[in-house]
């Protein structure tokens, strides 16, 4: 009585696969050293290019020559910020000595007014035509300066305002209503373009 094989297939059978197995393994361990070479192909020219002499010094001149053209460029630069710097602030400097300039032109003519005054007064007897030579000088001297946004504060009898005023001394008040108020102006007070560049020197009643 003969027994079939379990696994359904002869003994003769199984040893043909194997054979065939064995014949195809040369064929598959070559197939894979031909990719792992393959493989290892690129990153051996990456070596070969990383340790080669003259590759190593042309990129190191191109390196070196980009360095010095960005050392150049930034040189430059520097130089041209730090002469635009100096312009600045000598520009700036003449300015703050000349913002000046446009308000003295305007007040010579008052000292020219001044020194005639003083000349002709040599000669005249009459004290009223001397009055009226100051003040008409005066006149002129504050419509300059309003020219220039110049204000005198109207201060007398005005409410004292700490803003605008400073109490020199208190007096008492000629009447209640007075009290808080103004009674006189020691040295006037004076703004420029609505600020304070003097405060208004003044009695205050109590």
């Amino acid at each position: 009585m003969r027994l079939k094989n379990p696994f359904g297939r002869s003994n003769k059978q199984h040893r043909t696969m194997d054979q065939e197995q064995l014949n195809n393994e040369p064929e598959n361990v070559a197939g894979q050293e031909s990719a792992t070479q393959e493989e290892q192909q690129p990153d051996m020219a990456a070596d070969e290019r990383a340790t080669d002499p003259e590759l190593l010094k042309g990129e190191l001149d191109a390196l070196r020559t980009e360095q010095a053209a960005l050392h150049d460029k930034y040189m430059r630069l520097f130089a041209e910020f730090d002469n635009f710097r100096k312009r600045t602030a000598k520009e700036k400097l003449e300015m703050l000595q000349m913002a000046g300039a446009g308000t003295l032109q305007s007040v010579l003519p008052v000292m020219d007014d001044l020194e005639r005054a003083i000349a002709n007064n040599a000669s005249v007897d009459d004290a009223e035509t001397v009055k009226q030579g100051v003040v008409l000088i005066h006149q002129k001297f504050m419509h300059i300066l309003q020219g220039q946004g110049v204000k005198r504060m109207d201060a007398k009898g005005a409410p004292f305002d700490p803003e605008l005023h400073e109490a020199i001394t208190k007096a008492p008040a000629p009447e209640p209503g007075s009290k808080g108020s103004v009674l006189d102006v020691i040295e006037s007070g004076y703004t420029l373009n609505d600020k304070v560049i003097r405060y208004a020197k003044v009695i205050v009643g109590e």
